[in-house]
């Protein structure tokens, strides 16, 4: 892995006008990797065969303003969201055309979500609100839909690859997790149960129920008006016996290097593929400091039976080149979870839990440990946004400020 990682360089580049698509968002491969969706600036969604890195479509006006993120729910359907405040669904198959478009958004929305056993599409935006789509009865009017959950300040939601949890990060620094998920059930506000509530009193106190793990911290959502939770909704029903109860919440302030005391927006997040990590981008307050971070899953019993489990634990971070002030970087892991691509200025950076490229759970340090620069690749004249691997090749693109896409493979 090392050595193959090692010999990537920059293969090929997609440069188009500037002044019809502007900077690139994020990008998406299809499952078999066979198409590579770009979402835009300018309303914009571009389709590239990665291979032959030849143009197959623009679709021009996909929506009325900027395009944040695309999703995949098969090899020929994928989704597209934007600051229009609606979601769009295609197919590979007819383009000419949207199979539907989604309305139930108050504001930009940013992150699509999908799961593929309920086939249901979850979707999150700047309005808070996490709605979910049922795709199942999908007609061209749109989809049922409903919203399962409200916070403020939302930034990004992930599931993780079996569904069994939502993580939600805002910026203000928190990070929501609901625990053994159910998509069909609706959460009103005040409705779901809360673990692991109880607010820390100091760092020291944190240090010696988990070495480097997060702040269990009050929660931002709309509990009432006062701010934290009340001790009477965090002693309601914490845990049942014998395991958490559905869409139980645990709330955290994962700790950031050199930020403990200055507050942290948590970007961006994404989730590694076998489910046993969480990785984030954060950004101090004054944004003058930028990490990256990974948190692995710690599932059982508290450390101490006397204070609250913390459901992740920080173990790999390293502070990033904070180019471009107030844009969001969007990182990833690779398909196999050994590697991170992270956008680094005009470049990206691949990075591993050790020079090895191994395992996550093969490098597990008893303290929190700094990644492994495996190699850097600068091809950009901008600032890079967003970076993603292929699926199936042993391929990374990366997007930037000025619209390029450019393809990096081995080359030996």
């Amino acid at each position: 892995m090392t050595g193959l990682y090692s010999a990537i360089q920059p293969a090929d580049s997609v440069s188009l006008s500037t002044r019809t698509h502007g900077a690139v968002f994020n990008l998406e491969y299809s499952p078999d990797g066979s198409v590579l969706t770009v979402a835009c600036e300018q309303t914009e969604v571009l389709l590239f065969d990665p291979i032959s890195s030849k143009h197959i479509k623009t679709l021009s006006e996909a929506h009325e303003d900027c395009v944040n993120n695309i999703r995949f729910l098969d090899n020929r359907l994928f989704a597209t969201c934007s600051d229009d405040t609606t979601i769009a669904l295609w197919d590979l198959r007819k383009l000419n055309t949207k199979v539907c478009t989604l309305h139930g958004h108050t504001s930009w929305v940013k992150n699509i979500e999908y799961d593929t056993n309920t086939r249901l599409l979850v979707t999150s935006g700047f309005d808070g609100n996490v709605i979910i789509w049922d795709t199942n009865r999908c007609t061209e009017d749109g989809c049922p839909h409903k919203k399962f959950f409200h916070t403020r300040f939302l930034m990004r939601m992930r599931l993780t690859p079996d569904c069994s949890k939502m993580l939600i990060s805002t910026s203000s620094g928190y990070l929501l997790i609901l625990h053994d998920l159910d998509l069909n059930k609706s959460l009103e506000v005040g409705s779901y149960p809360i673990l692991r509530a109880r607010r820390t009193t100091s760092s020291s106190d944190m240090t010696s129920s988990s070495s480097s793990g997060p702040r269990t911290v009050g929660s931002p959502c709309h509990q009432n008006d006062s701010g934290p939770l009340s001790e009477k909704h965090m002693s309601r029903t914490s845990q049942r016996e014998g395991g958490s109860p559905r869409n139980s919440l645990e709330v955290l302030t994962p700790e950031v290097p050199g930020e403990r005391d200055r507050g942290n927006c948590i970007t961006s997040l994404q989730l590694h593929p076998k489910g046993w990590a969480t990785l984030l981008r954060c950004s101090s307050n004054t944004d003058d400091h930028e990490w990256t971070c990974v948190y692995e899953f710690q599932e059982g019993a508290p450390v101490r039976p006397v204070s609250p489990r913390c459901s992740l634990r920080l173990t790999h971070c390293i502070e990033e080149a904070n180019v471009g002030r107030g844009y969001i970087k969007e990182l990833c892991f690779s398909p196999d979870g050994r590697m991170i691509s992270s956008p680094h200025g005009y470049g990206i950076r691949l990075l591993g839990f050790d020079t090895q490229c191994s395992e996550l759970v093969d490098c597990l340090p008893k303290e929190a440990g700094p990644l492994q620069e495996i190699r850097s690749l600068y091809s950009h004249n901008d600032v890079v946004l967003t970076t993603k691997f292929s699926p199936t090749h042993c391929q990374i693109a990366s997007g930037c400020l000025s619209g390029r896409v450019s393809l990096y493979q081995p080359k030996f």
